[in-house]
């Protein structure tokens, strides 16, 4: 081993010391961390301000179940101050083709158009697209195929919701209302 690589131990800790130390004076601070000062919002706070409009069809209800879930885990608010509107497509894409012509495996693309409105100025604060590929085996048992089809979707839409709260509490963050 190089001379230059086997520090001291004494060493190896100030210098650790010194990364950690100058990390807390960078400015850095959680994204989902609580209030720094009195009057100031936290994102959670922000995040738990927004009511979910409902999505169209099955698939739509299983992605505002999640966002409920995720943004305001204690309940919709009673008095929203935003407004998130969603709208789900999916692609289904066959690949691995056989001989007969018959497909063995597929890519579920699931894409969300969303933007977030403020509810008093019924401004468009926010828009953004998200989308998720998940792929599943197409097998010969249709109930098994079924089964793989919904599990690729429910990991596309829990993607989704997961990268959705994730962008929204940036753009709380930065832009501190």
């Amino acid at each position: 081993m190089p001379r230059l690589l086997r520090l001291h131990p004494l060493f190896a800790a100030v210098l650790v010391l010194g990364l950690c130390l100058s990390l807390a004076a960078c400015g850095f601070r959680p994204l989902y961390g609580e209030k720094q000062t009195e009057g100031e919002t936290s994102v959670t706070d922000d995040l738990s301000e927004i009511i979910v409009y409902p999505i169209e069809d099955r698939t739509g209800q299983q992605m505002h179940n999640m966002l409920r879930d995720k943004i305001n885990p204690a309940g919709q608010p009673d008095q929203p101050s935003y407004g998130l509107r969603v709208d789900l497509k999916e692609r289904i894409k066959s690949l691995g083709i056989r001989r007969d012509a018959t497909a063995t495996r597929a890519n579920l693309t699931m894409t969300a158009t969303y933007s977030l409105t403020d509810l008093r100025t019924k401004k468009v604060l926010f828009k953004d697209k998200s989308f998720s590929t998940n792929s599943y085996d197409i097998l010969d048992d249709q109930f098994a195929t079924y089964v793989s089809e919904n599990n690729a979707r429910e990991r596309a839409l829990n993607a989704l919701s997961d990268e959705m709260r994730r962008r929204l509490a940036v753009y709380f963050e930065a832009n501190k209302i």
